[in-house]
């Protein structure tokens, strides 16, 4: 598998209508610089941040990261998982620089509300991910550091992961898949 981290750019930002969304809740506080990848294929993922900040709108949740619409997968160090799998008492990695830590699920809200969807390229392709289009999400980007979603521009740069797509319940297999 490929998991290269880095950073990509920003190619198109796009409003779309309703869909579902997923908050994550866990079981301890996570820190302002603890996050999750995730995206629309195994192409490669988005990271994303808690919501441990205030935002226009929306008071600090040091508890949740926002990992937008439901159909996504979400990376972890061996496998994916759909948003939608997801149960309370399962264990994640979070994320913050090179460290990693397992902290517990406490809920999985999911709600419908306005999205839109972020594409990056890559050498042989793009990483896409679809969020709610709220000021509580919140991505790296390369000279703005970690910043909403909001303000995010077509040719910035953020922080992904890439990979190579091929699933079979979550364990990444060689295959023939085309995913776009």
């Amino acid at each position: 598998m490929l998991n290269k981290r880095g950073f990509n750019e920003v190619v198109s930002i796009n409003e779309i209508v309703e869909g579902m969304r997923v908050c994550i809740d866990f079981t301890d506080v996570i820190g302002e610089e603890e996050s999750l990848f995730v995206g629309n294929t195994g192409h490669g993922y988005v990271q994303v941040f808690s919501e441990n900040r205030v935002s226009k709108g929306y008071p600090p949740r040091p508890f949740r990261v926002n990992v937008g619409a439901f159909h996504q997968y979400l990376h972890q160090s061996e496998r994916t998982y759909y948003l939608q799998e997801l149960q309370a008492g399962e264990e994640l990695e979070l994320i913050s620089g090179e460290q990693v830590r397992k902290v517990a699920i406490g809920r999985v809200k999911i709600e419908k509300r306005p999205m839109l969807q972020v594409a990056c390229a890559k050498e042989d392709g793009e990483i896409s991910a679809t969020f709610q289009s709220a000021s509580s999400v919140y991505v790296f980007e390369r000279s703005k550091g970690i910043t909403s979603i909001l303000n995010l521009e077509e040719g910035d740069w953020i922080a992904a992961l890439e990979d190579e797509p091929g699933r079979h319940l979550g364990k990444a297999i060689k295959e023939t898949i085309i995913e776009k």
